[in-house]
C-alpha cells in the first residue's frame, strides 16, 4: 500500500470532525482516533510496513524500540514484529505493586532507543517517556510517530534533543 493510500484509509476509518479535547488540554474540530487504526490488523500492519522504513531511515542504530501505554503499544508492538528489535513499555507512572517498574521489558544502561509514538500534538506523552528511558540510562536521540499535528511537539523534542519523523502531516489526511 502507498503511503497515500494508507493516508486515505486513515482518514476514511480514524478521521473524527466534532469538538474534542486532546491530551495537551487544547481544543480541535478534527480528531485521529488512534484506536480505529490500531485496533485494525488492516491498517496497522501497512501501518508498522511503513513505520519500518522510516525507523530504517531514521534511527538504523536503535537496538530497542519504545512506545509509551497505552496509545503506542500496538503500534511498536506490530513495528517490533516487523524488525525483529525488542520493546519497551513505559508507563504513565511506576505501578504500585510487582515489579513496581515504569518501564517495561528488558534493557541494558547505556543502549539506544528509538521511541513510537501515535499522534504528537505538544509532545507531551512522548517528552514524559524520554524522561523515564534517559532517566533508565537510556539513550534517546530519534522518534517516530504516524501523524504530528504540526502544533509544537516536534520543536518541543527537539529542544530535548531528540528529532521526530512523522509518517504523516494534518495535510495528508484532510485536517
Amino acid at each position: 500500500m502507498t503511503l497515500p493510500e494508507l493516508a486515505a484509509r486513515l482518514a476514511e476509518r480514524a478521521l473524527l470532525r466534532g469538538d474534542f479535547v486532546l491530551r495537551s488540554g487544547r481544543r480541535s474540530s478534527v480528531y485521529l482516533d488512534k484506536y480505529r487504526f490500531e485496533t485494525d490488523p488492516a491498517l496497522l500492519a501497512p501501518l508498522a510496513e511503513a513505520l519500518g522504513a522510516l525507523a530504517d531511515e531514521h534511527d538504523p542504530a536503535a537496538v530497542r524500540l519504545a512506545g509509551p501505554a497505552l496509545g503506542a503499544v500496538p503500534l511498536v508492538t506490530a513495528l517490533a514484529l516487523r524488525r525483529g528489535t525488542p520493546f519497551l513499555i513505559v508507563r504513565g507512572a511506576a505501578k504500585d505493586y510487582g515489579t513496581t517498574r515504569r518501564i517495561e521489558g528488558s534493557y541494558d544502561a547505556g543502549e539506544r532507543v528509538l521511541l513510537v509514538e501515535d499522534v504528537v500534538t505538544s509532545g507531551g506523552a512522548a517528552l514524559e517517556a524520554v524522561e523515564a528511558l534517559r532517566g533508565a540510562g537510556l539513550v534517546v536521540e530519534r522518534a517516530l510517530c504516524v501523524l504530528d499535528r504540526d502544533e509544537g511537539g516536534a520543536q518541543a523534542l527537539l529542544d530535548q534533543g531528540v528529532s521526530l519523523r512523522a509518517l504523516l502531516r494534518p495535510a495528508d489526511i484532510g485536517m
